[in-house]
């Protein structure tokens, strides 16, 4: 039977608060596990999304574009070309988009926080026009709902990536995930890649940091200014490395760049603590690459929804337990996820959970929407890229 929201809260809070309990690895596994104990997945056995061919061995069978007259390999121009990438030429790519985030200690200041608005959830109508376009009919839209105070321990793996982007100071949300290279001692942050780089044309975005299970109680003031444990409780998280899909640097608007919106930062506490954010947090959660889309048969959407009607305040979630539909804007590519969910900008990059083996696994992150009224949300298929990415940077990205 899945638990509900409130139960699943009350039952972490047994476990101690994070001014009670030791913190360390002892942590981990407890609070880790209990973010997500509630959801429940039926499993089948079949294959992964479209993504990467095999030979006859069942090893990847593609090929590295190159450069037009030789040289080091273009941008890719298909997914056989990212697929057949080597470490030389992922450390290229990162070479040549080289992530600078100086951060000066105190730069965001609990005022600043505040005012810094929902980084935009891009937006698509499924109401649009487009031959190319393979979708499912959306699902009914799901209201989100507020995560109950007091927060648990459990919440401490989810929360708000605060960067400066070229409108303003904007805000988006993340997952503390698992580091395969650093077991217990992740210091790794899943978000959406258009939370960290605007795309073909752009560039990274500036003063990223993380804030994990950011904390606004309306009622735990009591009238008085808010302080820094409050809202930071597990401190704040400088991203010292970056890396988002080369096709997301290569392309450009809402539309096949959006089954590759992914993206991870590495981070480091702004203080100087010799934690790990896992951690500082008490636990981290794995992602489920190359998972077969007939075993996601359910999606738990978290994220901190800023745009009307709501304030950025809050952490919210959407509970959708039916199989999510299918957006496809280029069919060589994984299919998107969507879900009914009514949260807004803000939210994105937040973490979509199941259950995989009785654990809780994260599987896409928020991308794209609609709005006025906000119904659905489609996040990523993380297929066989997304896994190269994020095993190259694990392994190399220091």
């Amino acid at each position: 039977m899945r638990l509900t929201i409130r139960a699943l809260t009350t039952r972490a809070l047994a476990t101690g608060t994070p001014d009670d309990r030791p913190r360390g690895r002892r942590r981990a596994a407890p609070a880790a596990a209990a973010v997500l104990a509630a959801l429940a997945l039926t499993a089948t056995a079949c294959g992964p999304d479209n993504e990467k061919s095999t030979d006859a061995g069942g090893t990847a069978a593609a090929t590295t574009a190159a450069a037009p007259g030789g040289g080091k390999p273009a941008l890719p121009t298909s997914l056989q070309d990212v697929a057949g990438w080597k470490l030389d030429d992922w450390a290229r790519f990162i070479g040549d988009n080289a992530f600078v985030n100086e951060v000066a200690q105190g730069f965001w200041s609990i005022a600043k926080m505040e005012d810094a608005k929902g980084r935009a959830t891009p937006e698509y109508s499924h109401k649009s026009a487009g031959s190319s376009v393979q979708r499912d009919e959306p699902p009914a839209a799901i209201p989100a709902r507020p995560q109950p105070h007091p927060y648990s321990p459990a919440t401490a793996v989810v929360g708000k990536i605060f960067m400066t982007a070229p409108e303003g100071d904007s805000m988006c949300s993340g997952t503390v995930v698992s580091d395969p290279a650093n077991p217990g001692r992740s210091n790794l942050v899943y978000t959406a890649a258009h939370c960290l780089h605007d795309g073909k044309g752009g560039t990274w975005l500036k003063n990223i940091v993380f804030v994990p299970g950011y904390n606004r109680d309306g009622q735990a003031s009591r009238g008085k200014r808010y302080t820094e444990q409050q809202v930071s409780p597990y401190g704040r998280w400088t991203a010292v490395k970056a890396l988002v899909s080369p096709n997301w640097v290569k392309e450009s608007g809402v539309g096949a760049n959006s089954q590759y919106d992914y993206g991870i930062i590495r981070v480091r506490n702004e203080n100087g603590s010799g934690l790990s954010l896992e951690e500082a947090v008490g636990g981290s959660i794995p992602i489920w690459f190359n998972a077969p889309r007939e075993q996601i048969t359910s999606a738990f959407s978290y994220g901190y929804p800023a745009e009307r009607p709501f304030d950025g305040m809050e952490l919210n979630h959407c509970d959708s337990t039916i199989r999510p539909a299918k957006l496809s804007f280029d069919q060589t590519r994984p299919p998107m996820y969507v879900i009914g969910c009514t949260m807004t900008g803000g939210s994105s990059g937040g973490g979509w959970f199941i259950t995989k083996d009785g654990k809780p696994n994260l599987v896409s992150v928020n991308s794209i929407g609609n709005r006025n009224p906000s119904e659905y949300m489609a996040g990523p298929s993380l297929q066989e890229q997304a896994k190269q990415a994020f095993d190259y940077f694990s392994k190399n990205a220091k």
